[in-house]
């Protein structure tokens, strides 16, 4: 992560008047505070290891900025691209999401066989389940208005590896204009995905956003209590 902190701090000093990271630390047990502190970011402690959507979701939350993007940690896919999403907010899109599978998406390292069919796989079942069009939800770079991160996420309550599902179909259920954009991307063979146990987890959690997303259409309130107030932009 020091490397990712360092390359993430040139990139937005040399871009960007004003900016934070906020570094999400979901209840590790190494130096994950002190590597935040040394690289200028704002840290965000969870009790416990609640799982990648929780800490994605707290983060999300609690970024101040009016313009916030979610990025994996290993930066497969480069911060630079930043200014390709930022060109489609300008366009007028509320949350712009990186994608491995356009034509003119530049995927230099790709996934090994097995992970990238169960990827392609579970992306059919995303299209039958959620309704989503994209060829790609997987992708660990994905850019929102504040109002969209604000309204969206505090509905969301997937704590798994399928919370970009959730977040968004939550998106276009309230209206909230997607898209996405081709990327350039390096696979980082330290994913934590174990390919034999997340993917049933995953299929679980499309099924709760299914059902979710069918109490939504029947007028029952799927809220998850959250409430979110203002806050001052970065």
């Amino acid at each position: 992560m020091p490397a990712t902190l360092r390359a993430v701090h040139e990139y937005l000093t040399n871009h960007f008047d004003r900016f934070e990271i906020v570094v999400v630390d979901d209840g590790s047990t190494d130096n994950t505070a002190g590597v935040a502190a040394a690289g200028g970011a704002r840290l965000l402690r969870q009790p416990t290891n609640t799982g990648k959507g929780a800490a994605v979701r707290a983060g999300m939350l609690a970024a101040a900025g009016e313009i916030v993007l979610f990025s994996d940690a290993d930066l497969s896919t480069p911060i630079e691209e930043v200014g390709k999403a930022l060109t489609r907010l300008g366009q007028g899109w509320d949350v712009v999401i990186g994608s491995r599978a356009l034509p003119d998406s530049d995927v230099q390292l790709h996934q090994n066989f097995v992970r990238e069919y169960m990827g392609k796989a579970f992306n059919v079942f995303v299209r039958a389940l959620a309704g989503l069009p994209f060829r790609d939800t997987q992708c660990g770079f994905k850019c929102f208005t504040r109002r969209a991160a604000q309204t969206v996420f505090a509905q969301c309550v997937i704590d798994g590896f399928a919370f970009d599902v959730e977040a968004l179909s939550v998106a276009r259920r309230l209206g909230f204009r997607v898209t996405d954009m081709p990327v350039r991307w390096v696979n980082s063979p330290a994913s934590r995905v174990n390919i034999w146990v997340h993917p049933w987890q995953m299929l679980a959690e499309l099924l709760q956003i299914r059902w979710r997303h069918w109490r939504a259409g029947t007028g029952h309130s799927v809220s998850s209590g959250g409430a979110v107030g203002p806050s001052a932009p970065s």
